[in-house]
């Protein structure tokens, strides 16, 4: 019986005598195993930018939206009509058990203005509910205070886009800015956040009191009027509570009865942004999927090259018959032979996937992100298509006639 480590000897020695043969049999692995580490690594990087983009914004969020206005017939959508009020917001805050943090919002587009520069971008008048819900800290300066809100003193909050594009490499805490020709004072400077879900630029935005922006900035329908509010609950289990006891006190509080529609709507943000990072997984693994089917193309060739080395080596399968070798021995050499061929197109094409992973993530600026076990699992799904591949030229091999194969022309 030949041994296993001659076996190899063996088999490279057949794929040294055919050189260009066997890169070409090899073409086919090199390229699937390549694909699957290069679609899983941008699948896995996009994943990766999504979770990152959902922490950004906070954790088991609920968002409370306006109801619907409707005219002649027609609704004009959710937050059309001004049912909530900062008031509401409050009493959000003090009466339901499950709810932990709670940020009003009233926002508006305004042109901002410090010395010759200007800039348009989100502002957004909030509390300190807003910064502790979303993990926000400070790059430098302080948040704005209890006793700001009341007050609705003149100061802000500004995100690095703002920054960079006003004072540049100044230090824009103390300064005073312009917002709708209204000075405020900046009193701190927030942490860097990147991309929202959406695209959108999370540090593009200052922040102001919520009193400050209804009284002096955007104005109001009716006194106290906010667009949304955000609520954060004390974890995963407690959504579903604070859900129902949010809807429940704004009924009691709006007067709804009990056949009446809600003037407000109460949405899980967490559930809507679980779902889109659940989507981008099913993506990475489809991508990797279809990849994969390189491997197979590449299967099929390593097999009928197989196919091939069997016809052209049938004297030298019956002379190692004749001189002892049996069916399991001439099985084993061009089953090593298969595995050989498809694991140094494993090795190459782990090279190439890594390197083409790599330049894709430099050039384009899109994030990859190789795993070891995606490496491990291409690689390993490599071995076991050329095992599975030449299995069937092996075997055809091993029932060759010894006396036929030596008379083998």
């Amino acid at each position: 019986m030949i041994g296993i480590i001659p076996s190899f000897k063996i088999a490279s020695d057949a794929i040294r005598a055919n050189k260009m043969r066997s890169i070409l049999t090899m073409l086919g692995i090199i390229i699937g195993v390549g694909a699957v580490i290069i679609m899983l690594a941008v699948g896995s990087g996009a994943r990766k930018m999504l979770e990152d983009q959902i922490a950004s914004i906070g954790s088991n969020l609920l968002i409370v939206l306006p109801g619907a206005s409707t005219s002649g017939g027609m609704s004009h959508g959710m937050g059309s009509q001004p049912t909530l009020t900062l008031l509401d917001a409050e009493a959000v805050e003090k009466q339901c058990p499950a709810v932990l943090y709670v940020a009003p919002v009233l926002s508006g587009v305004a042109q901002v203005v410090y010395g010759n520069q200007n800039w348009s971008t989100m502002v957004t008048g909030t509390t300190r509910g807003m910064f502790d819900l979303r993990d926000w800290s400070l790059a430098s300066g302080r948040y704005f205070t209890g006793q700001d809100v009341r007050g609705a003193t003149k100061v802000c909050l500004l995100g690095k886009t703002v920054v960079e594009n006003l004072f540049g490499s100044i230090d824009p805490v103390g300064q005073v800015i312009r917002i709708q020709k209204v000075p405020f004072t900046v009193i701190g400077v927030l942490d860097e956040k990147g991309q929202s879900p959406s695209g959108q630029d999370q540090d593009d935005a200052i922040y102001v009191p919520v009193t400050t922006a209804q009284k002096k900035l955007f104005g109001t329908a009716f006194p106290g009027m906010i667009k949304v509010i955000l609520v954060s609950a004390k974890g995963a289990d407690y959504l579903e509570p604070a859900e129902k006891q949010i809807t429940e006190l704004l009924k009691q509080r709006h007067h709804i009865g009990p056949k009446q529609e809600n003037d407000f709507t109460v949405k899980n943000l967490t559930q809507i942004l679980g779902a889109a990072e659940k989507a981008a997984q099913i993506m990475s693994l489809l991508l990797g999927a279809i990849a994969s089917v390189s491997l197979i193309v590449g299967g099929i060739g390593i097999m009928n090259i197989m196919l091939v080395s069997v016809t052209e080596r049938t004297r030298e399968i019956g002379i190692r018959m004749a001189v002892g070798a049996r069916a399991w021995d001439i099985r084993l050499q061009f089953l090593i032979e298969a595995l050989t061929l498809s694991l140094l197109g494993g090795i190459m094409g782990i090279l190439m996937g890594v390197g083409v992973a790599k330049t894709i993530s430099t050039l384009s600026g899109w994030p990859t992100l190789i795993s070891p076990l995606s490496v491990l699992l291409a690689f390993s799904f490599s071995g076991v298509t050329g095992i599975f591949f030449g299995f069937y030229p092996a075997y055809k091999a091993s029932l060759l006639n010894p006396i036929s194969a030596l008379r083998y022309e």
